[in-house]
């Protein structure tokens, strides 16, 4: 019986925001419905104990968040919502004393990463202020994401553009340092008990029509980690947010066969050869963090 510490659920594959780093998905706009997401975790509950409202959409903007949240915890999972966090204020009352809402992961680079984003004062104080009332009322975990480095780090324009950023939180938090003077890419800095601060390179999701390199190397698909998309189809991971890798559909077919078919088998003894049999996966720069 394959468990996975990460399983991601979709509940919307529909966003606000118009991210330069996120392409919009292709797939029809949808929110999963209650009956389909009671169905989903009967079938993982075998398989997952701790999941992720993300692959692609923004959760807070399922009208019936709260409920998939009390669901959720009255099937014995623990939750990890990932948002842009621009409409913490208003379901702040729907999802803050949820006793499934383990962590929220805030991507705080959404705001300059769309176009057209005012206000970033109102917008990191609308966070904050969940933050403080999350940790004064809750035992929840909170991790600031600022997800935009080049690759190039001798430009500096993503650093300049997050110093009110991090001038906010150093204040906030009341360090006696300076972030920048504390960095390290890809660690979390602790601002606070339960907060934690992850800057990191822009993240590229894998394209089909990216160059494809030599297939060699190692990834925690289906190992550490599977999904499923708002329709029911499971992927290997949370980066194929097309469904490209569409191992099947938990409509049709029960998930726990699903992940013991030749498709999933076949990347998961691929993997364990160092072998990248699936094209998307060829054509992932992440699989290369893990060497080869």
């Amino acid at each position: 019986m394959k468990k996975f510490k990460k399983f991601y659920i979709e509940i919307t594959s529909v966003c606000n925001l118009a991210c330069s780093f996120c392409p919009q998905t292709k797939r029809q706009a949808n929110f999963i419905k209650i009956d389909d997401f009671k169905k989903t975790l009967d079938q993982i509950k075998p398989h997952a104990e701790y999941i992720y409202f993300h692959v692609k959409g923004e959760p807070m903007m399922h009208p019936k968040i709260d409920e998939l949240l009390d669901i959720s915890h009255e099937k014995g999972f623990k939750v990890t919502l990932t948002s842009n966090g621009t409409l913490v204020n208003k379901v702040r009352d729907k999802i803050l004393m949820k006793p499934a809402l383990r962590q929220i992961n805030f991507s705080l680079h959404s705001f300059d990463g769309h176009e057209g984003s005012t206000d970033k004062e109102g917008y990191l104080e609308s966070i904050l202020s969940f933050v403080r009332e999350a940790l004064a009322k809750t035992d929840m975990l909170i991790s600031l994401r600022l997800w935009n480095l080049t690759q190039d780090n001798t430009v500096n324009v993503q650093r300049n553009r997050n110093s009110e950023i991090l001038q906010t939180l150093e204040k906030e938090f009341q360090l006696d340092y300076n972030i920048e003077d504390k960095f390290e890419r890809g660690t979390g800095l602790k601002l606070a008990d339960r907060v934690y601060l992850n800057q990191d390179h822009e993240f590229e999701w894998p394209d089909l029509k990216a160059e494809e390199d030599d297939g060699k190397g190692f990834c925690h698909a289906l190992r550490n980690q599977a999904g499923v998309l708002v329709d029911g189809t499971v992927i290997p991971c949370c980066l194929d947010g097309e469904g490209v890798i569409n191992l099947g559909n938990i409509h049709r077919t029960h998930f726990s066969e699903i992940i013991e078919g030749e498709r999933a088998t076949n990347l998961y003894d691929g993997f364990s050869r160092r072998e990248a049999v699936e094209e998307l996966c060829r054509k992932c720069g992440y699989r290369k963090r893990f060497g080869t």
